[in-house]
């Protein structure tokens, strides 16, 4: 059985990691290399570097950062933010990191993914996608939040994902972002139903049941969070023991210190 993967975020604007509630209100979280670094330390599976102006400003994720960052980790790493070509994830690629993620991008060229899946291999793209409820589904937002599309994110993941477009899905959910009530179990178990590859769980974990939830209810393969590790809230030995003890199957977390 594969193990179930813990994965922080750093949601990064102007060099500085930042978290807030559904997209908004955001408060500084620490220095991205710092976190990275600790996070390897304390036992994360990955890390996802998600740099969250990159769009809006019209501009890729910040290159050298990555450079930065990806020079202190063995650990996967998966970067995302103003992605929109097959250029741009191979100059992320040469950069260090592992997995490269399409957001925005992938919703106004669709083919961008499968080119790039073409040139780099499906298990380098991701498809992140942030969701929405409305009334019993759920619709694809993009540009950070700012821009609704008519796109179910059940269809949408089902079109974009395979052998032939993204091997993982960043699943976000607007609606469950920081406010630590858990993850939607529901969009989960709907997009589970629509798409073989690995589902990473994001927005609103709070508990370690939250986490147990998303993996035991709702067979996510992996499961992020930011402010609960960001801040001390939860720390990453604490987690993986819990859920060890769940019988979830999870990477021992072993000292490097």
């Amino acid at each position: 059985m594969l193990v179930k993967r813990i994965i922080p975020c750093l949601d990064v604007r102007e060099g500085r990691v930042v978290k807030g509630v559904n997209f908004v209100a955001l408060r500084d979280a620490g220095d991205p290399v710092a976190l990275a670094r600790e996070y390897e330390r304390n036992g994360a599976d990955e890390l996802v570097f998600l740099d969250i102006t990159a769009t809006v400003e019209g501009r890729s994720a910040t290159r050298s950062m990555v450079k930065q960052i990806a020079s202190e980790l063995s650990i996967p790493f998966a970067v995302g933010g103003g992605v929109s070509s097959v250029e741009d994830v191979r100059e992320l690629l040469r950069a260090g990191c592992d997995k490269v993620a399409f957001n925005s991008a992938a919703v106004r060229n669709p083919s961008v993914v499968h080119h790039a899946a073409a040139e780099f291999g499906s298990q380098c793209i991701v498809l992140a996608v942030d969701a929405r409820r409305v009334g019993e589904s759920w619709n694809v937002v993009i540009d950070g939040g700012r821009t609704a599309t008519e796109h179910d994110v059940g269809d949408w993941i089902a079109a974009m994902t395979g052998p032939t477009g993204a091997g993982e899905v960043l699943l976000t959910s607007m609606d469950r972002d920081g406010t630590k009530q858990g993850y939607d179990l529901a969009l989960l178990r709907a997009v589970r139903e629509r798409t073989n590859v690995p589902i990473v769980a994001s927005g609103g974990a709070g508990s370690i049941d939250d986490f147990a939830d998303a993996f035991l209810i709702a067979d996510a393969d992996a499961a992020l969070a930011a402010s609960l590790f960001h801040f001390g809230e939860i720390r990453l030995p604490i987690l993986k023991e819990a859920l060890a003890a769940r019988g979830i199957p999870i990477r021992p977390w072993k000292s490097t210190t």
